[in-house]
């Protein structure tokens, strides 16, 4: 479905991804792991629309999006769910999930109002809440608003940037789950996560990047158990062989 080919991003004079290539298929769900500053925020930023590649290639079904402006990109089925939200506070909740289908608004209300319902099923907690200001709600609640209307754009590939940042292990279980359901949908997820055991209880595959550059790639049970990634992301300490006296 995607695929990336030597794709090089700077950020003023640092260079932030370096000669990535990454294939993602279909109804897959890719967990991204890695540092602070490893460049995962950059690939969902490129990938939308957010960034333009110093060089590199990128296809989705075929078609080349590189460089493409953000609207051009959420019409061919590319949505992306930022980092820390970004909803918009003063706004309801409704109209936050409305503005998720801008670009097809005019268009069709009728099937707008339709997805409202939808986006309402998967996420029943927003029920009851349309008309309330968007940010007099939980963290949680926002984050399945961003969601929600990340949603709304009817997207094929959703990008997910750190969606369970701050957030307690409770509403975290429940947002994996959704995104779990969703993937047997057919939506495409790339997911940029510090919460590894989460997100590799729900990705299909799952890679590591450093630098700009990805390091380690797998299915998720085969990263589960790699003791690299149990000692730097997992929280669990190397044991070391006992020493003969």
């Amino acid at each position: 479905m995607l695929e990336i080919r030597g794709l090089n991003v700077y950020h003023g004079w640092v260079q932030a991804l370096r000669e990535l290539s990454l294939d993602v298929s279909e109804s897959e769900l890719l967990a991204i792991m890695g540092a602070n500053g490893a460049g995962k925020s950059t690939l969902l930023g490129t990938l939308a629309g957010l960034h333009r590649p110093a060089g590199g290639e990128i296809l989705l079904r075929g078609r080349k999006i590189t460089g493409k402006s953000p609207e051009h990109i959420v019409r061919q089925g590319v949505s992306l769910v930022p980092e820390r939200r970004e909803i918009f506070n003063s706004l309801s909740v409704l109209d936050n999930l409305v503005l998720g289908a801008y670009h097809r608004y005019r268009g069709n209300k009728e099937a707008v109002s339709d997805d409202v319902k939808e986006i309402l099923e998967i996420f029943p907690a927003l029920k009851g809440k349309e008309q309330e200001p968007a940010g007099t709600l939980s963290g949680g609640l926002q984050q399945m608003l961003a969601i929600g209307r990340g949603l709304m754009a009817r997207p094929s590939l959703l990008l997910l940037d750190e969606p369970s940042a701050g957030l307690a292990p409770l509403v975290v279980r429940e947002i994996m789950s959704t995104l779990a359901q969703l993937k047997k949908t057919g939506v495409t997820i790339i997911l940029v996560e510090q919460n590894t055991k989460a997100a590799l209880k729900v990705a299909d595959r799952a890679l590591v990047m450093e630098r700009g550059r990805i390091t380690m790639s797998g299915s998720s049970e085969d990263l589960m158990q790699d003791s690299m990634v149990q000692q730097a992301y997992l929280g669990r300490a190397r044991v070391q062989p006992a020493v003969a006296l």
